[in-house]
């Protein structure tokens, strides 16, 4: 009897994922059309791009289902559903970046441009992808789980998330919907916070995989760009304490980074030497 239920469960389990692998099968069908008709310029363009965005995100969530299943049912992860949710969620964050750029420590000026073509999109509509976005991370890193051979990558997940967050963020009309009688102030208060909150988290990412993993320059430099980002973001809302402590702080790493290097160097010339 136990091996019938077993088998029972099994049958169950392979008929229900075959179920979502039609609806993603579907969704993926739907992406490309997407793509297609974004090719051609139109007014609901920019809607478009945030659908291509959404799909990915839906299929992330699907792949994630898949794989709670296989350990709910089987007692087994589903490796291959949980390496295409990673893959959906980074094609997400592909999609946000061509749509606002991946710069980092940039002017508002170096990406203007590309913001100008989301002017149809609304705030609430912007803090809601991020927000979607955000969850579906933190829920593929938890999928994965502590000890997983991915830890590392979900660094640079979480500093394009950041910095797409902050660069899909509508800076022109900022003056105006931060104004508590605005319909859109809610919804932009909150997603400054979020870029202030993400920006931070970043950095101190970039300075963990750096002082527990890599030991590479890059990550400590990235960490910088990240609190740099910050900084600037203080200033443009007028907040001179918040900026100076930070400055502070970047002042730090910097002399830390910079010790760092003149140490490696050092090493380098000795083992020449030896």
């Amino acid at each position: 009897m136990a091996k019938l239920t077993e088998h029972t469960g099994e049958d169950q389990y392979l008929t229900k994922i075959n179920e979502y692998k039609l609806v993603i099968n579907r969704m993926l069908e739907a992406e490309a059309k997407l793509v297609s008709e974004i090719v051609q310029e139109s007014p609901d363009m920019p809607l478009k791009r945030f659908d291509l965005v959404e799909t990915r995100l839906n299929l992330a969530s699907y792949y994630m289902i898949l794989t709670g299943m296989a350990r709910s049912v089987l007692k087994k992860d589903n490796q291959g559903a949980l390496d295409d949710a990673r893959k959906s969620i980074n094609k997400s964050l592909t999609y946000l970046e061509d749509m606002v750029s991946s710069y980092v420590d940039a002017l508002f000026s170096d990406y203007e441009d590309k913001l100008v073509l989301l002017e149809s999109v609304s705030p609430e509509q912007r803090y809601y992808v991020i927000r979607k976005l955000g969850l579906a991370i933190r829920l593929l890193e938890n999928a994965y789980g502590d000890n997983s051979k991915w830890k590392w990558s979900f660094v640079d997940m979480e500093g394009r998330l950041a910095t797409v967050t902050k660069n899909i963020f509508d800076v022109r009309n900022m003056v105006v919907n931060i104004d508590p009688r605005s319909p859109h102030y809610e919804a932009t208060f909150y997603h400054l916070h979020l870029i202030k909150q993400l920006l931070l988290q970043a950095g101190e990412r970039y300075r963990e995989r750096y002082e527990l993993s890599t030991a590479g320059f890059d990550d400590f430099r990235m960490g910088l760009n990240h609190l740099n980002a910050l900084r600037r973001i203080h200033i443009l809302l007028g907040e001179s304490p918040e900026a100076e402590m930070l400055k502070k702080k970047i002042d730090s790493w910097s002399a830390k980074l910079e010790a760092d290097l003149r140490r490696k160097e050092e090493e380098a010339e000795a083992s020449e030497k030896a």
